[in-house]
């Protein structure tokens, strides 16, 4: 277990650790919302953010920020152009971030590899800076969880009669959209952009498939994701596999095994 003990592990894992607190606490949100998509979406404007910055030379993290940021506006717009469809906009903004990225992506044929980090995820290489952002984007979303708890959770549940009750909806659908473009942007060189929607939606899987209240799937989303991050990242280096892909396979486990649980509890 040598391996606690390296600098760049370390980092790893408190980098880990903060977005398995953030990005499963927004993504129950979002399941809740029927919104599970949007974590991809996200992620592929994300990475045409990153490109671009490896193309200027600017912090790609910071652009990929920026751009996740704007099409969460574009996502909202297109949600009150579409009500009914309102699918349409999630669809329509991945088409647009997958055809962007692949553009940069041809400009600038000599940072492909540099960029393949963050499709599938470079835990390894976090740095300082990683992890100061991180830290504050974690601290601006439990803040901001905290602070609208009841709203959000109105909101997620019916946003009919959170609108009715005089809930400012507006406001709060820009509010979590734009918390999980902040989550997932510095998410994607954890888990890369390929991937960074499972930590959203699979731990939320596993707490719809046990909790039986919305505290109780709060704390299931958190302590899930936490364990399969950590668990995730000392198998990876023990064995030398891919951090992120490691971790996803843990949920995945963990979901079937709580599906598997929850039905024999059920038959017997």
């Amino acid at each position: 277990m040598e391996i606690l003990t390296l600098e760049f592990f370390q980092r790893a894992l408190i980098g880990g650790a903060l977005i398995g607190i953030t990005a499963p606490l927004l993504g129950l949100f979002l399941v809740l919302r029927r919104l599970s998509m949007i974590g991809d979406t996200l992620s592929h404007v994300s990475i045409a953010g990153v490109a671009l910055g490896f193309l200027t030379g600017i912090y790609p993290v910071a652009v990929g920020l920026v751009f996740a940021i704007a099409a969460t506006f574009a996502i909202e717009k297109l949600r009150k152009a579409y009500r009914t469809y309102a699918e349409l906009s999630i669809a329509i903004i991945m088409s647009g971030g997958v055809a962007l990225a692949s553009l940069l992506f041809s400009m600038g044929k000599g940072f492909n590899v540099s960029v393949t980090g963050y499709l599938f995820g470079s835990i390894y290489t976090l740095d300082t800076v990683d992890l100061v952002l991180i830290g504050i984007v974690t601290v601006v979303v439990l803040l901001a969880v905290s602070l609208h708890a009841k709203e959000l959770f109105l909101l997620a549940f019916d946003e009919d009669a959170a609108a009715v009750s005089g809930l400012p909806t507006r406001y709060f659908n820009f509010l979590i959209s734009i918390l999980t473009a902040l989550v997932i942007s510095v998410s994607i060189k954890i888990v890369g952009a390929l991937l960074v929607s499972a930590l959203l939606t699979i731990p939320a899987a596993c707490s719809l498939a046990v909790a039986r209240s919305f505290r109780q799937s709060v704390v299931t989303v958190v302590v899930v994701a936490e364990l399969a991050v950590v668990a995730g990242l000392l198998v990876a280096g023990v064995w030398n596999l891919a951090p992120g892909g490691t971790i996803v396979m843990l949920l995945i486990v963990v979901l079937l095994l709580l599906l598997t649980f929850r039905r024999k509890f059920s038959t017997g």
